[in-house]
């Protein structure tokens, strides 16, 4: 017996109630469905730049900040100091630190004139404001070059970046002797390639301040130390890298020596000018 078969019942496929192209594409809504597409990603990055730029000029602006703070710190502590008379039984046993004087040329500057800096000695130097230096012992000033810079009592990578250094071995600025500083050729340092003898320089501490006059200019050995020995006067030897622009390490060293001039003592305390402004301390030579 042959069994029947049913009959085929088609089910009607169900219709999207969506056209096919809306299924595929998220629909924009209805103010933007006819803005062109390029001009939106041009004000899109419009704003992204904007907003970078000003990101920018914050840290700039907060770096400037932070240097002018810091440094203005380190040189109240020579103020601190310098408004109190140093005793006779103490002056032996202390170590000299600057204290205020004339003002300079660049005194109305904010922070650090950074005019012919190396720009990795510039982030060098802003880097080193997170750090203590310490106390400077003297203040170092070449009227000529509008060069001001404070003197710490060390050689050390710190030391230069925030300023110049006393070599070791070599006197103290309020002793006899030959007093040799170092500092960095393309920092506050950079300015000595326009020195000439007979220029002044001082040295100034919180006893008093010591003029010095350039002798000579000499162009030496990094191993040739005989710069930095002892001469028949009190002198002032300065030492820094040569060529100023050479690029890496270079090969020789700039020596400006200098022989005393004129010892001036400190006023006392209440007869003192006022304090200087950072920029005479922590300047460097306006081009």
């Amino acid at each position: 017996m042959t069994p029947k078969r049913l009959p085929s019942v088609e089910v009607p496929a169900q219709k999207s109630t969506l056209p096919f192209f809306k299924i595929f594409r998220a629909e924009r809504p209805s103010g933007m469905r006819n803005a062109p597409l390029r001009p939106r990603i041009l004000r899109a990055l419009e704003r992204v730049t904007f907003v970078a730029g000003l990101a920018l000029l914050i840290f700039y602006v907060a770096a400037r900040l932070d240097g002018y703070l810091a440094s203005r710190a380190a040189i109240e502590s020579f103020e601190a100091v310098a408004a109190h008379p140093v005793s006779a039984s103490s002056a032996e046993s202390m170590p000299a630190a600057a204290g205020s004087g004339p003002t300079s040329p660049i005194a109305d500057s904010h922070g650090v004139n950074f005019s012919g800096w190396a720009a990795t000695r510039v982030r060098a130097y802003r880097r080193s404001l997170a750090r203590d230096a310490g106390t400077p012992i003297a203040i170092l000033r070449i009227p000529k070059l509008h060069l001001a810079a404070p003197v710490f009592d060390s050689t050390g990578s710190l030391a230069l970046n925030r300023g110049v250094g006393r070599i070791a071995g070599t006197a103290m600025p309020d002793e006899p002797g030959n007093l040799g500083i170092a500092g960095h050729r393309d920092g506050f340092f950079r300015g000595l390639k326009d020195i000439q003898p007979g220029d002044a320089i001082e040295i100034e501490t919180v006893r008093g301040t010591k003029t010095y006059v350039v002798r000579k200019i000499l162009i030496v050995s990094p191993r040739d130390v005989s710069v930095l020995a002892p001469r028949q006067g009190p002198a002032l030897t300065l030492v820094t890298c040569f060529p100023f622009y050479f690029i890496g390490n270079a090969p020789k060293r700039y020596v400006v020596e200098a022989s005393l001039r004129a010892v001036a003592p400190n006023p006392p305390s209440g007869q003192r000018p006022a304090p200087f402004r950072l920029g005479a301390v922590q300047g460097e030579a306006r081009k």
